[in-house]
């Protein structure tokens, strides 16, 4: 140890108790042991250390190699021994404390020309904190690197034994950066330098389009439907599915490969066409879950609906766009979870924007294990419903044709829709009970003949000769 050069001119005649005041700032603890080695006086800078170290009984009075551990005698003793005027060699002991581990503390010694030595000593728990905390660390990325390495072994073997051929493709490349065998053997010859390669070449001219949208498709939305190819090295018909995933800030398609049926059919493409259908029926399709949300919609409902995307309505309820808000799903719900199906339900659906159609509505349940969802069908029938020049629609020629307005138009409207199906039903009765004799029908309403022919030809029932004498 190198200590001061001219320590009597730098720091003068220090009196004892300012010695005892600098030992005391210097040290976490110091002890006056005397040459029996007990201790006879002390100093703690900290309350807690003390307490730590006086949880057995105080220090005070005690040999000094009877406060620490067993295996921490000989220490204490080898310290007292080689005490001399200068510092002696720093050695750590441990002292017992109940309140869990061990108090470690780094001490060294210098003796006195009294007599005495003075142990001053450091307190390394925090040191020994870190330390344990350093080895939890890392001994959790030990754990952490075992379950990673073990389960990169899983799926490295699943890869490898996979009868279905696997392709890893960078997305920006389009390059094949890893295959497995299964895909080497569907290649052929070209297997054997299929990493590197890029992935359009291993499909004939006329199908690579076809492989770009379906890249494009899963690179934009994260999935897409598959789609059939063939390959180049043996003209090979497959089904080309791909998935996305991210790896070390990377982009990379999962690309499947598939062999359909050898009748030229498969479940897969089957499933295909149906999507295929799906997408470009000319009425709405909608797939909900058990409570009516939206799970997808096909194009010709987002038109109906005015939405930009599928996105905009997925996971919505359906009761948003139909025409009797809490009653028009309800209904319809209560009959699939009852009967299972729903045919030509009548209703009106709102778009977005403001538009109204006349709608009908068929539905089924499709079981999906506990949880069903439902699937509807929504065909716009307003081009095909004649109107009147008055209300844009077909006036009620019944009773149950008239509940069907209610939800779809006002009670003002309503009272006057029945209003004219009782007069027409009356004027009706009467031409059936004169014989339609025109005359006598208007003395039984008591009506002028002038204004029973206005409301014949009003409600549609006038003949040509019935609009001449009404106009003369």
């Amino acid at each position: 140890m190198n200590g001061f050069r001219a320590p009597k001119d730098s720091l003068g005649d220090l009196d004892v108790e300012a010695a005892a005041t600098l030992v005391a700032a210097a040290a976490d603890i110091a002890l006056v042991v005397n040459v029996h080695g007990v201790i006879r006086d002390m100093a703690c800078q900290s309350e807690d250390l003390q307490s730590a170290l006086e949880s057995h009984g105080p220090l005070l009075g005690q040999t000094f190699a009877d406060t620490v551990t067993t295996e921490s005698r000989a220490k204490v003793e080898a310290l007292l021994r080689d005490a001399g005027d200068a510092e002696s060699q720093r050695r750590q002991v441990n002292h017992p404390s109940n309140r869990g581990a061990d108090v470690p503390i780094l001490y060294s010694a210098i003796r006195l020309r009294s007599g005495p030595l003075v142990a001053v000593g450091r307190d390394l728990r925090p040191m020994a904190e870190l330390q344990q905390r350093l080895v939890e660390a890392q001994q959790s990325m030990e754990r952490d690197y075992t379950r990673l390495r073990h389960a990169e072994t899983r799926y490295r073997l699943l890869f490898q034994m996979s009868p279905e051929p696997v392709l890893i493709v960078d997305t920006a490349s389009q390059r094949v950066v890893e295959a497995n065998p299964a895909a080497a053997q569907t290649f052929g010859e070209a297997g054997r330098r299929v990493i590197g390669r890029p992935l359009l070449e291993a499909f004939e001219a006329d199908t690579v389009p076809a492989v770009q949208a379906l890249l494009a498709g899963v690179r934009s939305a994260g999935r897409s439907d598959s789609t059939r190819a063939r390959l180049v090295d043996s003209s090979r018909a497959v089904f080309v599915s791909a998935s996305l995933f991210r790896q070390e800030n990377a982009s990379l398609f999962l690309v499947r490969l598939s062999q359909p049926e050898r009748d030229g059919s498969s479940a897969s493409e089957g499933k295909a066409k149906l999507l295929r259908f799906f997408e470009r029926a000319p009425d709405g399709i909608v797939v909900t879950d058990r409570d009516g949300h939206v799970l997808a919609a096909n194009p010709a409902f987002l038109d109906l609906a005015q939405l930009a995307s599928e996105e905009q309505a997925r996971g919505e309820s359906l009761e948003r766009w139909l025409g009797r808000s809490g009653v028009d799903l309800n209904v319809l719900v209560a009959n699939l979870r009852q009967i299972g199906t729903v045919r030509l339900f009548a209703t009106t659906l709102r778009g977005e924007l403001g538009a109204q159609a006349d709608v009908e509505i068929s539905a089924a349940a499709v079981a999906n294990g506990t949880d069903p969802c439902y699937g509807f069908t929504i065909r716009n029938v307003g081009r095909r419903l004649p109107t009147d020049m008055r209300a844009g629609r077909e006036m009620p020629r019944s009773v149950d044709q008239l509940t069907e307005l209610v939800g779809r138009v006002s009670l003002k409207e309503l009272v006057r829709e029945a209003t004219d199906v009782v007069e027409r039903l009356c004027i009706e009765a009467a031409l059936e009970l004169t014989g339609n004799n025109r005359a006598s029908a208007a003395e039984m309403l008591g009506l002028s003949r002038q204004s029973l022919y206005v409301k014949l030809r009003r409600y549609g029932l006038a003949d040509a000769a019935d609009v001449g004498e009404a106009e003369e």
